[in-house]
């Protein structure tokens, strides 16, 4: 199945130190591009994600984010150096015995450094519980882009058979169009009353059919789209060598524009190259 490039995933993780959020999405890129905006505590992740993207992602402009809102009701418990604390009231003491010093503040022998220890959270732990959270965001990033890669299938392989009708209907009208012509060339003839030797006018009419001659063209858009069939068949990153294909295609329709000297198939010619570009404009979005 193919990919497309635009994606969008969120995706929240709720845990008992409080709830993380990642966010992803995309745009289209010749290559691939990642872009983090993570808190200050979680910037040390940006590596591992972006080998993560890496391994799950071909091309694309991917900017993904982090929410991370820390439940206060359940923060680490305080814990108190008793002996410190006392050591630091005692002195406090001796100090207000010997000065003029004020009375002992309960807080500001808390503030003591060392007299108060908060259990800081285990960061590592927390890392890695939010990075697993990621995965099941990248999953549901990439079912995005495959269903919208189908909607672009469909569309594609609409489009292919509107190239297919096309060339069936110039291989059909192509022996009309020859008989057209020469019909035309032998009128204008007698209009000018200018008598012509029979071989003449068939070598005449043999090197106009060469000249407009479009059978190899119209085979060779079958051809393509043939290819074009079995590379979203096979699926996977094919954005580029499709885009390669769509240059063929247009090649072969302007020389079929070139070469045409009948009005329907002037309009076929120019309703390939529409169809060409609906194609060219979808496939900038494919992986």
């Amino acid at each position: 199945m193919i990919q497309s490039m635009t994606g969008y995933a969120r995706h929240e993780q709720k845990a008992d130190w409080g709830t993380a959020t990642w966010e992803v999405r995309s745009v289209n890129q010749r290559y691939l591009e990642t872009f983090f905006r993570l808190p200050e505590n979680f910037r040390s992740l940006e590596n591992a994600l972006r080998d993560k993207f890496r391994k799950n992602l071909q091309r694309g402009k991917v900017e993904c984010k982090l929410y991370v809102h820390m439940d206060e009701t359940r923060q680490s418990e305080l814990s108190i150096n008793e002996e410190l604390a006392k050591s630091v009231i005692a002195s406090a003491k001796w100090v207000s015995q010997h000065s003029a010093a004020g009375q002992l503040n309960p807080i500001d022998v808390l503030k003591w450094p060392g007299v108060v220890n908060a259990d800081e959270q285990d960061t590592d732990a927390l890392q890695k519980e939010v990075l697993k959270a990621l995965d099941a965001t990248i999953a549901e990033f990439i079912e995005n882009r495959k269903s919208e890669g189908s909607a672009i299938d469909k569309m594609l392989q609409e489009r292919l058979d509107g190239v297919s009708k096309q060339v069936a209907f110039v291989r059909e009208r192509m022996p009309e169009v020859l008989q057209w012509q020469r019909e035309r060339l032998l009128t204008r003839f007698e209009e000018a009353k200018i008598e012509l030797d029979p071989q003449r006018v068939e070598q005449e009419m043999i090197m106009l059919a060469q000249k407009v001659d479009v059978a190899e063209e119209l085979d060779r858009l079958d051809a393509h789209v043939e290819e074009a069939r079995k590379i979203l068949k096979k699926g996977g990153p094919c954005g580029r060598r499709l885009d390669f294909m769509m240059q063929e295609f247009n090649r072969e329709a302007n020389t079929l524009a070139s070469k045409s000297i009948n009005a329907d198939i002037t309009a076929a010619a120019v309703e390939l190259k529409v169809l060409i570009e609906q194609m060219r404009e979808q496939i900038q979005n494919i992986e």
